[in-house]
């Protein structure tokens, strides 16, 4: 493999002479580009060669040093890496954008005729799902099943609010499942009930098993276009890689979609699967067997819950919410559960990636990481999943040990709305604090965490540098003491992320031998004002050198 140095040394000896002495060959040359690199300390170059998926230039270089089968002229187009999302639930947004969109659903009546609707166009036996609902947008009053129920009497509905910790089933899937007022609490959720102690429809976390244990399993046909759906929205917002995570112990098939996927030859996303902890020995026994994968779909991670989520008040804080002082949310797993599973799946050489959002949560699985490798916590590159409301002491701990804060800028938007009356003036200062974490000397990694939040990088780079709420009620930023620049969330959403899947040499950035996955934009980030930094289009996705979406 041809180093940067020699090559720029060898082009510099062509300058001086009209003989040349070798050239490079390529399939496609891109030239007069404005190009972001990602890769210190050569983060601008204006040409890049694509030999068999791999960069093999990159720099400032004259046409004729190389033979390229396709040369394109950029213009003065911006070029930089390809986006990698850290979080996303790939099948739930696919299966979302086949399914009814309640994201934007801001009254009771617009809830439940959407949901309604919907159902009517289904045949028998099928189910209502996903959804994304969120209270906040009109008022915060729960939804109950009696909203929906007269409109979808033969029809299972099971709709998630967006965070997907708190879901409402309807009277036909409550009977499917079996809950009725007898039905037990089971430990780690919550079925909200009403005066007369019947369920309302309303389960949070780990109650929502009893109801996604028997909605019927996707077939073949449903699986494969819920991944072309996502993949096809990922592509259009210049993502060319995913961190797919399980978003539940249940889900046990997620690889297996992904699998399926590309044995089927539909599969043109790269994936990095991590399938639930609780399973950490199916896991352990795929790598035996299959090894690790390869660059398009690789598996060996595992990620776990510690807590639920803030707007579902299940996240868990050391003291109460503002909003109830009976609350506190609670763990998804014990304590000392939590470092025996841990210990268990790092021991397995698994990759550890766990869900932790209230300051209690994260402060156990600080400890539980320290207790599970010791001395060898950074080495191990440990992720914390959304790390949304710590204390300034733990955002010093992350720093200290070499935990990835694996965050979702879009979140800090969108939470920044309502979060304050759920935890008080003083813990919000730290929440989404993505300036204190890199000051601290923290590894800030970014996402979506969709379909909770959009699959759309620019928007969150827009988020994480303005931190403009979506009601537009703080134009100045919220919590403002917690942007960052531009190039700090560009650098968060490529080659942090690629460090946080063992992938820095492989992906990240633009430079000699690493693959060829880039994104072409209408605009540079850098130089549009911030609040603009959301209209960017995405004029094309490149994946392995081969055109995705969008054209050169």
């Amino acid at each position: 493999m041809k180093t940067l140095a020699s090559i720029l040394f060898f082009l510099s000896l062509s300058a001086c002479s009209p003989k040349i002495l070798r050239t490079i060959d390529a399939d496609l040359l891109l030239v007069n580009g404005a190009i972001w690199t990602a890769d210190t300390p050569h983060t601008t170059a204006r040409a890049l060669a694509v030999k068999d998926g791999n960069i093999v230039f990159i720099g400032d270089t004259p046409n004729e040093a190389i033979t390229a089968n396709q040369t394109v002229d950029l213009k003065g187009k911006f070029l930089m890496p390809g986006f990698i999302d850290n979080h996303v639930h790939f099948l739930d947004g696919g299966f979302g954008l086949a399914s009814v969109d309640l994201r934007n659903a801001n009254t009771p009546e617009l809830f439940s005729s959407k949901i309604t609707n919907h159902a009517n166009t289904l045949d028998s036996g099928r189910w209502v799902l996903i959804g994304a609902w969120d209270h906040t947008l009109w008022g915060g009053t729960l939804p109950d099943k009696q909203w929906i129920d007269q409109g979808t009497a033969n029809t299972p509905v099971f709709v998630m609010r967006l965070d997907g910790h708190m879901a409402l089933a309807n009277s036909a899937a409550l009977k499917l499942a079996g809950i009725d007022k007898d039905t037990p609490t089971p430990k780690g959720g919550e079925i909200i009930r009403d005066a007369n102690g019947e369920p309302t429809g309303l389960l949070k976390d780990s109650a929502m098993l009893l109801v996604q244990r028997v909605i019927p399993a996707p077939s073949e046909t449903e699986l494969l276009h819920a991944m072309e759906l996502a993949q096809d929205r990922a592509f259009s917002v210049g993502v060319t890689q995913v961190h797919a995570m399980s978003g539940n112990p249940d889900e046990t098939k997620i690889l297996d979609a992904f699998i399926l996927a590309r044995d089927r030859g539909r599969l043109k996303i790269r994936a990095n699967v991590y399938t639930p902890i609780e399973h950490w020995q199916s896991a352990r026994a795929m790598l035996d067997e299959n090894g690790a994968g390869d660059e398009l779909l690789r598996w060996g991670g595992v990620k776990g819950l510690v807590d639920g989520s803030l707007g579902s008040a299940t996240a868990w804080f050391h003291t109460p919410y503002s909003d109830d002082d009976n609350n506190r949310g609670f763990p998804l797993i014990e304590p000392e559960n939590l470092v025996n599973l841990l210990t268990q799946a790092d021991r397995a050489e698994l990759k550890l990636a766990i869900h932790a959002i209230g300051d209690k949560a994260i402060d156990n699985l600080i400890d539980a990481f320290e207790k599970t490798a010791p001395n060898q916590v950074a080495s191990k590159r440990f992720r914390i999943e959304h790390f949304q409301h710590p204390s300034a002491a733990a955002i010093k701990r992350l720093g200290q040990l070499g935990i990835i804060a694996a965050a979702h800028p879009y979140h800090a938007i969108d939470d920044g709305r309502w979060a304050e009356g759920k935890i008080g003036a003083d813990r919000i200062k730290t929440t989404y604090a993505f300036r204190s974490i890199l000051d601290a000397g923290g590894i800030l990694s970014f996402g979506s965490d969709w379909p909770v939040a959009p699959i759309a990088p620019l928007h969150g780079v827009y988020a994480a540098v303005t931190r403009q709420t979506l009601d537009g009620k703080h134009p100045d930023g919220w919590q403002p003491h917690e942007k960052i620049t531009v190039e700090e969330a560009l650098l968060a959403y490529t080659l942090n992320n690629a460090y946080a899947g063992f992938e820095e040499n492989r992906a990240g950035s633009l430079a000699v031998g690493k693959r060829a996955d880039f994104v072409m934009l209408d605009s540079d980030p850098r130089a549009v004002a911030a609040e603009q930094i959301k209209n960017i289009k995405v004029l094309a996705t490149i994946i392995g050198g081969e055109t995705v979406y969008g054209g050169l």
